[in-house]
């Protein structure tokens, strides 16, 4: 199969998170499609804007590119793209497939917004590391940062990820990204994630290029000492701004800047 032929499949990407990640975007449309509009969102404006789950992507279409993939070193395999992962109603039988054909470890990185619905959690607790984003600490903040759609519910995606920290025995990851406009919320964000219990926090601020500047340094540090004061020693805290990472050579660069942006 020539490089350019990869439609679903893009990496694979360094990331101070996952190590060596070979990216499946299981929403694959030329239209960014999420639940959010995130003012840092590295991929740019949501274009289609859904709460409803469907099929972008056939299964066996997914496995068709992932059996042609190149010997390439990957640590993790990770469900993210252009959009929302969890809007795509096949997520748990591409999971399912996937183990089949590789023996690397899979992630979702999600925005939580659907993390309350059941047939969502029974997708997501296929994984081996969940990573999902929270941003705000009120529904205020969802709007300011996330640009969510009208009908989700911050109180929704705090109560649906409390629920699935019980039920789910896999890696759980919080990412929370800092924007000047909710860098004040670090504390309050951090008491919400104590009281999640995940296995991991990570405190990010956009690096690579989008619409807002990142924070600085020592904003970052500060933050991060918030988080470690709060969270405690059975939480661990990360930052980017701490983070090494391997680079890794995409085997198409065109189909992962689509997906991850370039970097700045």
């Amino acid at each position: 199969m020539e490089q350019s032929k990869y439609k679903y499949i893009y990496g694979p990407v360094s990331s101070w998170r996952l190590g060596r990640s070979l990216g499946i975007d299981p929403i694959s449309s030329c239209q960014k499609t999420c639940t959010f509009d995130c003012v840092y969102c590295q991929v740019g404006r949501t274009e289609v804007f859904s709460g409803q789950r469907e099929v972008f992507v056939p299964t066996e279409a997914l496995i068709h590119e992932l059996r042609s993939l190149p010997d390439v070193p990957i640590d993790y395999i990770t469900f993210a793209g252009n959009g929302e992962p969890t809007l795509a109603k096949n997520l748990g039988e591409m999971i399912r497939a996937v183990k089949m054909v590789r023996k690397e470890k899979i992630a979702v990185i999600t925005n939580a917004s659907l993390i309350h619905r059941k047939d969502v959690v029974e997708d997501l607790l296929l994984a081996d590391l969940v990573e999902a984003k929270l941003d705000a600490s009120s529904d205020v903040f969802l709007k300011a940062v996330n640009q969510s759609m009208a009908e989700i519910r911050w109180e929704d995606i705090v109560e649906g990820l409390k629920a699935f920290r019980k039920v789910y025995h896999g890696h759980l990851t919080l990412q929370v990204m800092f924007v000047a406009s909710n860098k004040a919320c670090a504390a309050a964000i951090a008491k919400i994630a104590h009281q999640i219990g995940p296995d991991e926090v990570e405190i990010n601020t956009p690096l690579r290029a989008c619409s807002v500047k990142p924070l600085s340094i020592e904003d970052m540090e500060e933050i991060t000492a918030i988080f470690r004061r709060i969270c405690g020693a059975r939480i661990k805290v990360r930052s980017v701004y701490e983070a090494k990472r391997e680079i890794s050579r995409p085997f198409c660069q065109p189909s992962t800047e689509r997906r991850r942006g370039k970097e700045s």
